[in-house]
């Protein structure tokens, strides 16, 4: 696949080829993410079962990934990335058809594992063909596919979400469609079959004989990383993309469509700063980078507390809270530009050019145990509270991340031991 961009230019053709499958699958999730709690709603479910539709989605990709590590082991990245993709496409068209809540929820975790297919791959993938200094970089590239997408999709989002609630899992399952090919097309076999050949040794198994994993959460800094992708599902994917629309209608008294505008706002400000922080995680440091992104997510959920508070308080005109709710998408978008490269980076420099199967199936569950309880316990502190609840609750695990952020020791330049 010929590139120009610069940043492109100075890695593997494969990260390029991974960063247009993921703009493909970006560009419709970021048109299908607002509707799905409202879609759930129109079932007449509660806050706390519309939430759950997304808990089903992400906990299928949270169950099935030690499935999908070895079956990228078995068969491959490319046939299982390709494989993924059309899982999902298919389980999205026919969620768009779904006649009932049972249907939507029973599609969207069909999905789930498709979905985890394609994350698992692509993941060792992009961690396998860079070395240490690139990795930041090639993290901040692939994840710059997604923002591209994500700015792209809630742009024309809140138009394809007038037409209809269903009309945003169709447009998905076609972008999906269109990323399998480009995999498919441009992940070329024979160049596939000599990165496996070229592959090191597991050199975390090397010098002790215990399994990688057991090494690997001996390590702070893998801790570290574990704990960030958590909090970063858990509030980014979780809470943010469950409760905001729902937010935005019930809290707000808006309309569905501010919902596309509030998600271009975060992925907006996200894009801004994410080749940078990419930049910043080969140059300065993992840890400081992390340190960035705990600290500026902890401040968007503080902000979106606020903007519940001000919404509810009769002394304040409700646009108030409107200007806070945007006010903490940017923020947002910021923070999770510094928690995309950083983690990821992390589980590089603790694995190597190493397949790390588990190590790196295990980081991604994490993002995707966020997912899961993030809208259920959010949707539950709806339910018996009020948005607030929710939105402090990401806070505090936020900053839990942060303290495992500052206490991690830096690998950027040497390989963390054991005893780290």
């Amino acid at each position: 696949m010929r590139h120009r961009i610069p940043l492109l230019r100075e890695l593997p053709p494969e990260v390029a080829v991974l960063t247009a499958v993921a703009f493909c699958v970006a560009l419709g999730f970021g048109i299908l993410a607002p509707a799905i709690p409202i879609f759930a709603r129109s079932f007449g479910v509660s806050a706390f079962a519309a939430t759950a539709v997304i808990s089903a989605f992400a906990l299928m990709r949270f169950v099935s990934a030690p499935f999908a590590g070895w079956l990228t082991s078995r068969i491959g990245e490319r046939t299982t990335i390709a494989a993924g993709l059309i899982i999902v496409a298919v389980s999205s068209t026919l969620a768009g058809f779904a006649t009932d809540y049972t249907n939507l929820i029973v599609m969207r975790a069909v999905g789930g594992v498709g979905s985890s297919m394609f994350t698992v791959a692509a993941q060792a993938l992009i961690l396998r063909v860079v070395d240490a200094p690139q990795r930041g970089r090639a993290s901040a590239a692939y994840q710059g596919g997604f923002l591209i997408g994500g700015v792209a999709g809630p742009a024309v989002g809140g138009l394809v979400l007038a037409i209809s609630l269903r009309a945003p899992f169709f447009v998905y399952a076609a972008s999906l469609g269109l990323g399998a090919i480009v995999c498919i097309v441009f992940l070329h076999p024979r160049r596939m079959a000599r990165l496996n050949t070229a592959a090191e040794p597991e050199v975390l198994v090397a010098k002790s004989g215990l399994p990688e994993l057991k090494i690997a959460l001996r390590n702070r800094a893998y801790i570290a990383a574990l704990a960030a992708n958590l909090a970063g599902g858990l509030v980014s994917f979780g809470l943010r993309a469950a409760l905001v629309p729902l937010f935005i209608i019930e809290g707000l008294n808006q309309s569905a469509g501010l919902s596309g505008a509030a998600f271009l706002v975060a992925a907006g400000a996200q894009a801004v700063l994410l080749l940078p922080a990419g930049r910043w995680t080969d140059t300065r440091g993992r840890r400081i980078v992390m340190i960035a992104g705990t600290s500026i997510t902890a401040v968007a959920m503080l902000a979106l507390t606020l903007s519940d508070l001000l919404s509810n308080d009769p002394s304040h005109n409700s646009v108030f809270g409107v200007v806070m709710l945007f006010v903490a998408m940017a923020i947002s978008g910021l923070g999770s530009a510094f928690l995309g490269p950083a983690p990821s980076a992390v589980v590089g420099d603790v694995i190597g050019n190493s397949r790390g199967g588990l190590v790196v199936s295990l980081f991604q569950m994490m993002s995707d145990l966020g997912i899961v309880i993030g809208p259920l316990l959010g949707g539950l502190l709806v339910d018996a509270f009020d948005f607030e609840w929710a939105f402090a609750m990401g806070l505090v695990i936020m900053v839990i991340a942060l303290i495992l952020a500052l206490a991690m020791p830096e690998t950027l330049r040497r390989r963390p031991t054991v005893t780290e």
